[in-house]
């Protein structure tokens, strides 16, 4: 078995304010359906959201119903990343417990409550 594409799908009660935080987040464009809206960045297809009008966000990061993924973000400026998250309806989770260290990142939650983070690019 060849797997030629992996496409990460989030679930969404809003599916317009969903992919619009995602396409404006990743600097993309959607591609809408009725009950399905794709993602392009950079000419790649990069997220799928699907309606699911009985969406519950998971609470994290310990909560009910839990956390079952995430999706972790690189970037070179976290506290530009920061703006922008908030600035396109992100939620703050959980903010950085090491900001000097290489490894650093911040938790948030997009507009469905999705968990994701926004992590510091590695230099090089």
């Amino acid at each position: 078995m060849k797997i030629r594409r992996t496409v990460v799908v989030l679930d969404a009660a809003d599916i317009e304010a969903e992919s619009a935080f995602w396409a404006s987040l990743l600097e993309g464009t959607v591609e809408k359906d009725d009950d399905w809206h794709s993602i392009y960045a950079d000419g790649e297809w990069r997220l799928g959201i699907q309606l699911a009008p009985d969406h519950v966000p998971p609470r994290w990061p310990d909560g009910q119903p839990q956390q079952q993924m995430h999706l972790d973000l690189y970037i070179d400026d976290l506290d530009e990343g920061h703006r922008r998250v908030l600035e396109l309806g992100g939620r703050l989770l959980k903010a950085s417990d090491r900001p000097d260290s290489p490894e650093d990142f911040v938790v948030y939650a997009d507009p469905a409550g999705h968990p994701f983070c926004l992590c510091k690019s590695p230099q090089g």
